[in-house]
């Protein structure tokens, strides 16, 4: 009898580190703090300043709230969002996205895709030249 093998992911030995910082000290760094260990675009868009909604969205965050939906596909994951459940926009519907710490200093917009993949089923009769030829049984 042949052993099923179901692949899992590696399990995370040491805990998670942004540029040699732990995601506690992350959160207890200020914004001022924070834009040198940004990578460049998110760096030039707070030095740029963030929108009135997007502070919005970041004291709801720090307020504590469970339940959030956002537009806001440009928004920059911050430390205060990790483990947060944030109900994402992708055009059609909200999908829910459960912020882990990799995914600090990306976009809110790369979790929620905008696009389905396409799975196209067979030919149907009438279709092709050739399925004139199929037995219809």
């Amino acid at each position: 009898m042949a052993k099923k093998t179901q692949k899992r992911l590696p399990r995370r030995r040491e805990a998670f580190k942004y540029r040699g910082y732990s995601i506690e000290e992350l959160q207890q760094m200020g914004t001022s703090e924070l834009i040198p260990l940004m990578p460049a675009r998110a760096r030039r868009k707070f030095n740029r300043g963030i929108s009135r909604d997007q502070e919005t969205l970041l004291a709801n965050v720090k307020k504590g709230e469970d339940h959030i939906r956002t537009h806001l596909r440009d928004m920059v994951i911050m430390p205060e969002m990790v483990g947060k459940t944030i109900e994402i926009y992708n055009g059609k519907e909200f999908v829910s996205v459960e912020i882990q710490p990799e995914a600090v200093f990306h976009y809110l917009g790369e979790f929620a895709l905008t696009r389905r993949r396409v799975n196209h089923g067979t030919a149907g009769i009438g279709a092709t030249r050739s399925s004139k030829y199929v037995p219809l049984k």
